[in-house]
């Protein structure tokens, strides 16, 4: 935990400045500014402070209780200006006081490495401060902690990103074998078809073969039938042809009987 915010009091500054009645002004509203600052009413002390800076806008010391108002209002970034301002000083322990609020408005900020360079002009300023010395070794095992755990969230990412890598490159190898298989279905699948198409070609080719069989089968059927008929027509021809010729071979015979003569053999 970041130890206080540390502010100071104008009073003796003021009356080393001045005694009149221009000082004696911004020494009340100076007063009246730490009074409520004291109270916690740190945007009323602002005001308080920034009326005073009216009369004396040069002085640091109000730019560095003007940076704390703000830095307990958690305006980090407008207390970090005033607090730089308030630098300009010859008082070392004046800046001692800004580099460490410094430090601690930086932290606010998430900005370790400023933070702990704040610090460590702060201590080389004043070297018996205590709360600076702790914030500075706070800061650092802060940053340490930070980059330790820096440096385990990238392992984190980086395991994760070969964990994702992985597992793409295996979501990967099981598409290329889904795909692979899906091809190899579909080559099955045309394979069938090629053989079930060609098969139904080789049946329509044999069915077509058959029935030409079939048909030169009935026209040899036929023409065997019209070779019978025609054989049987000739063999009746030619067995009247037969017959004629035996009845004109009896009917020669007759004639030659009939007319017959007698012959003398001489022995």
């Amino acid at each position: 935990m970041i130890t206080r915010t540390k502010i100071t009091i104008l009073f003796l500054i003021i009356l080393i400045t001045g005694q009149g009645l221009f000082a004696q002004a911004v020494r009340k509203k100076v007063i009246e500014g730490n009074k409520l600052y004291e109270e916690e009413k740190y945007d009323e002390a602002l005001n308080k402070y920034r009326d005073a800076q009216v009369n004396d806008p040069e002085s640091s010391l109000l730019q560095y209780n003007i940076g704390n108002s703000q830095y307990k209002m958690n305006k980090y970034e407008e207390a970090l200006k005033e607090f730089e301002s308030s630098l300009n000083t010859d008082e070392a322990l004046e800046q001692a006081e800004a580099y460490y609020n410094m430090g601690n408005t930086l932290y606010r900020l998430n900005k370790l490495p400023d933070a702990i360079q704040a610090y460590q002009k702060s201590l080389e300023l004043n070297p018996d401060d205590q709360d600076a010395k702790y914030n500075l070794e706070f800061v650092r095992k802060k940053l340490k902690d930070q980059s330790e755990k820096q440096q385990q969230n990238q392992e984190q990412q980086q395991q994760q990103q070969q964990q994702q890598q992985q597992q793409n490159q295996q979501g990967e190898q099981d598409q290329q074998e889904q795909e692979q298989q899906q091809d190899q279905q579909q080559q099955q699948q045309q394979d069938q078809q090629e053989q079930e198409q060609d098969q139904q070609e080789q049946d329509q080719k044999d069915q077509q073969q058959d029935e030409q069989e079939q048909e030169q089968e009935q026209q040899q059927q036929q023409q065997q039938g019209q070779e019978q008929e025609m054989s049987k027509e000739d063999a009746e021809r030619i067995l009247k042809a037969m017959q004629e010729d035996q009845d004109k071979l009896k009917d020669a015979r007759k004639q030659k009987v009939q007319g017959r003569h007698s012959v003398t053999h001489d022995w």
